[in-house]
């Protein structure tokens, strides 16, 4: 991705997260040069160490508008941390239009992934075939707000806005808004690792491969390891 690409969605999710008058903490408004000279200061040594702040990915397709997802994080923990205990975690995302979070699961985090508000948020689901990197073609179970559903693999489930469902570890998930809503999501889950706990179906990257065409307008988590 451009980093101008990267400016550009982070500049239009401070307007469409202020359109729900949902609030990011202060350090989401932090430039450049603030997040370089508190990346040294111990009392933030949180935010840099569990990675919480902005967050982008088009899974190393090249193409965010069609397949990719921007995403902050709110609060985290590390596993097995006495620094950092805290056992969940905490994310806000946007998914535009018809923008396709490609497919995959996690062995450790079990998530709740809620529609904050917009259009209407729809998944397909597919267990994980044993330890492998590979779909089942079994009836998926999950819990839609305390609702116990069974659905057929890779069927098509909606959320509306306020609507969520629970993931539990190793069920393969795609997700994308429909056509013509773009989608506040919430996730709320346990401690999330995206350098550990992230099995993909298909070639992916979790992380931007970035074109560094012009200057930063905030960092992203995976600038931190750079200041």
């Amino acid at each position: 991705m451009k980093r101008s690409e990267i400016n550009n969605a982070i500049r239009q999710a401070e307007k469409f997260f202020e359109s729900f008058s949902f609030k990011l903490p202060k350090f989401a408004s932090w430039t450049p040069e603030e997040m370089q000279k508190n990346r040294k200061l111990e009392q933030y040594r949180e935010i840099f160490d569990c990675n919480l702040g902005w967050d982008i990915t088009d899974f190393g397709k090249g193409n965010f508008a069609a397949e990719g997802l921007l995403l902050f994080t709110i609060r985290n923990g590390i596993s097995g941390s006495q620094d950092y205990p805290k056992p969940y975690a905490e994310k806000i995302m946007i998914s535009r239009s018809e923008q396709v979070t490609l497919t995959h699961c996690h062995e450790a985090k079990r998530e709740d992934i809620i529609n904050r508000g917009g259009g209407r948020l729809v998944f397909e689901l597919f267990n994980r075939k044993g330890d492998k990197a590979e779909i089942d073609d079994t009836p998926v179970t999950i819990s839609r707000d305390g609702e116990k559903l069974t659905v057929a693999a890779g069927s098509k489930l909606y959320l509306e806005p306020g609507e969520s469902i629970l993931l539990e570890r190793n069920i393969f998930h795609k997700f994308y808004a429909e056509e013509g809503g773009d989608v506040m999501i919430g996730e709320v889950s346990a401690v999330n690792d995206d350098h550990n706990d992230n099995i993909f179906f298909g070639e992916q990257l979790r992380f931007p491969v970035i074109e560094e065409d012009e200057k930063p307008y905030r960092y992203l988590v995976s600038d931190y390891a750079n200041l």
